[in-house]
């Protein structure tokens, strides 16, 4: 979450989707860089999520479905600002005018609805030396002015630049300044990531491209000393919340989120 400066570089690629614990989706490199938040054409395959009748049958449902943002707002907003939009059936954070370390009509994308027990998967995408994440128990209320004041965070940056790989417990996959991933699996920019994060009774477990990275328990003594020795140290609430939203952060960084889908545990 530290404050940097990014350029940016648009890239965008249509893939088939990958689910679950094993496999990964596939990659590729940028087919198309600019030098400004300009919208521009590429010559890509729009990808369009879908659950399958299985799926379905087994609970799993659509957090963004590939064409708008039905369901999400800018944390402590009525609806997305205008530089979240959807683009060749991904969520993309449209990065221009830079307020502070956001992005001008950005803020974090948050669920409207609430999840405690949970199994969330996702892909995500993200410009060169980008900086995003993905927070969840996100408790939203006017007392906290950021998402990450009460909710954890699982980082997503571009692992071959961005100065907060430099850092311990910000390296990509971590639970952000207070659990380190094991092993690192995320690939670099301009490919797609695989993600889960599943919750149930305190067990986190997190999974990046297939394999667990992350396996620990919330709200007991250990997870109370962690924070206690972190950043959030002084946030009294947060890492305390057993149900709260979903939010995908905006760091000033164009990054792209697709295939999002939740089922309750």
């Amino acid at each position: 979450m530290k404050i940097i400066c990014y350029p940016i570089l648009a890239a965008l690629i249509g893939f088939s989707a990958c689910h679950g614990h094993t496999g990964s989706a596939a990659s590729q490199t940028p087919d198309t860089a600019r030098a400004s938040a300009t919208p521009i054409a590429l010559s890509v395959a729009v990808h369009t999520d879908t659950l399958t009748s299985r799926e379905k049958a087994e609970g799993w449902v659509q957090l963004f479905d590939g064409t708008d943002l039905k369901g999400w707002h800018s944390y402590l907003k009525n609806a997305p600002g205008s530089a979240w939009t959807v683009r060749n059936g991904s969520i993309l954070l449209d990065t221009g005018v830079r307020n502070g370390y956001q992005v001008q009509g950005g803020g974090d994308l948050t669920t409207d609805g609430e999840y405690g027990n949970f199994d969330l998967r996702l892909q995500w995408n993200i410009q060169p030396c980008g900086n995003s994440g993905i927070i969840f128990y996100v408790h939203e209320d006017t007392a906290y002015h950021e998402t990450w004041n009460t909710g954890p965070e699982m980082q997503v940056l571009d692992s071959t630049c961005d100065p907060d790989q430099k850092s311990y417990l910000h390296h990509v996959g971590d639970i952000y300044d207070l659990i380190a991933c094991n092993p690192q699996t995320a690939k670099p920019s301009g490919n797609w990531n695989d993600v889960e994060i599943l919750s149930n009774q305190g067990h986190l477990q997190c999974f990046m491209n297939g394999t667990k990275v992350v396996d620990t328990h919330l709200w007991d003594a250990h997870w109370n000393m962690l924070i206690a020795k972190s950043k959030f140290r002084n946030m009294p609430h947060f890492g305390t919340y057993r149900k709260g939203h979903i939010a995908l952060q905006d760091h000033g960084a164009m990054v792209w989120y697709r295939d999002i889908r939740i089922r309750n545990l």
